[in-house]
């Protein structure tokens, strides 16, 4: 009996452990594409990409460091994949071959000091797996477009989202499903530059999108759309 109830344990935690492993999100550490495939990148790289595009370095064309981090942080690796198909090379998007996008994806994450592991680079593999920072998503950085929830009130000249959530990276301005409902945040953002009337919305529960000023929007956000979601913040 008692040795029976040691494997039950045992067993039971196995369980716990997987389940949690498979609860976690996959993410760019968790080694993602292979050694061997960002080195077969390598010849398309040389011949197509290195016209436009640089590995090392800052700057225009760049596709490692703050570029890459502006452009692609809380996205994911599929979202990545999908943007090198489409819009590579310049002007002739998707004219490679499917497998030869899954090479040059893994040699930008290695080129961006990511691990490599032992599956390769594909369309079904990278759908989920998210790009953040090694110790955990931390703030969007500057000039990405974003969407906030908060209560309206004003400070002075400014119209200020209190309780706000944190800055969710959007592709395209839209109202959040759960925007009405979702938990409100301990955030202060003040909206800039907003060509919208927002007297009649003060006290009530809005969404608001536009690109982030400063890291996480401590500067603010620059309002592209504001939609009221519930006529309080309780």
């Amino acid at each position: 009996m008692r040795t029976l109830l040691v494997v039950a344990i045992a067993l039971l935690s196995v369980t716990v452990l997987i389940g949690a492993q498979e609860s976690r999100a996959r993410t760019v550490w968790d080694g993602v594409y292979t050694d061997a495939q960002a080195q077969r990148a390598m010849a398309t790289y040389d011949s197509v990409c290195s016209r436009c595009h640089m590995l090392i370095g800052q700057g225009k064309g760049a596709l490692t460091g703050d570029a890459f981090w502006t452009a692609f942080t809380q996205k994911s690796v599929g979202d990545l994949l999908t943007f090198v198909k489409t819009n590579m090379p310049n002007g002739n998007g998707g004219s490679l071959p499917s497998a030869t996008y899954d090479d040059l994806v893994a040699l930008i994450l290695k080129s961006n000091g990511f691990p490599a592991g032992s599956t390769e680079v594909s369309a079904a593999a990278v759908a989920g797996v998210q790009i953040v920072p090694k110790d955990g998503p931390g703030e969007l950085p500057a000039n990405v477009l974003a969407r906030v929830v908060g209560c309206l009130t004003k400070s002075g000249t400014d119209w200020v989202l209190t309780r706000a959530t944190a800055p969710e990276r959007i592709d395209k301005t839209a109202v959040g499903s759960e925007d009405a409902t979702r938990p409100l945040g301990t955030r202060s953002i003040v909206l800039k530059f907003v060509l919208t009337r927002l007297d009649g919305f003060v006290g009530q529960r809005l969404s608001v999108s536009g690109i982030l000023m400063g890291s996480g929007g401590a500067d603010g956000i620059n309002v592209t759309t504001v939609n009221r979601v519930a006529e309080s913040c309780l």
